[in-house]
């Protein structure tokens, strides 16, 4: 399966804690996948060693077969990456339609997806639930249509009948070419046709394969 991005002996460091103890992370192209961890296991730290917003205190983070370790976040977006944080990622005094223009020409596409935000359109996105901003953020990443999306527990806030929407979103984009990572503490059933799970527990991968062997090996130590 042909590689879009991975993460090579990657280690992060905040301050002295190291949160990524040299991990290799291969995400394959036009698939999903998924990142699995209690919280501290190096998720967050993974996702955004490859989008640049932390750098890497060891190893390599690579895009297409390129070292992209010298490529600002903001060269990255220019060239077709997008990270959906957990927290706060709408501009709270933009409203909901200005935060969805500033993704791309895609808004109909997504306000079919997420018909709920129809009517928040006027609404300034930092008076909106949790939940709201959060199909606001994804949205506004979607409208971008970028070829490489990356998701820290998008579900978070969302009903489980929106999750599932998205989740089967997410996995129709990938057999069209978008290559997709989402973290998540839990594998959903709605997830069960991503390509690869890679699992972390604090800062070491120790799992990688496909959702069907969850079954038969742990998802982490204990």
């Amino acid at each position: 399966m042909p590689v879009e991005a991975a993460l090579r002996a990657a280690r992060v460091r905040y301050g002295p804690l190291e949160a990524l103890h040299g991990v290799d992370l291969a995400f394959p192209s036009a698939a999903v996948t998924v990142l699995l961890g209690r919280n501290g296991a190096g998720r967050t730290s993974a996702l955004h060693a490859l989008a640049g917003v932390v750098p890497l205190s060891g190893g390599r983070a690579t895009w297409r077969g390129r070292d992209i370790g010298g490529l600002s976040v903001h060269q990255r977006v220019r060239r077709g990456l997008a990270l959906v944080p957990a927290e706060r990622g709408v501009f709270g005094s933009l409203t909901v339609a200005e935060n969805l223009g500033l993704g791309g020409p895609g808004r109909d596409e997504v306000l079919e997806l997420f018909p709920e935000l129809t009517a928040l359109l006027n609404r300034r996105a930092g008076t909106l639930s949790g939940g709201q901003q959060q199909l606001v953020a994804v949205g506004r990443a979607l409208v971008a249509e970028p070829t490489l999306l990356l998701l820290d527990e998008p579900e978070r806030g969302l009903a489980p009948a929106v999750a599932a929407r998205l989740h089967a979103h997410l996995l129709a984009g990938a057999t069209g070419g978008r290559t997709v990572v989402i973290s998540a503490q839990s594998l959903p059933p709605t997830l069960a046709g991503a390509a690869v799970v890679h699992v972390l527990h604090r800062g070491e991968v120790v799992f990688s394969g496909e959702p069907g062997e969850m079954t038969i090996r742990p998802t982490a130590p204990t």
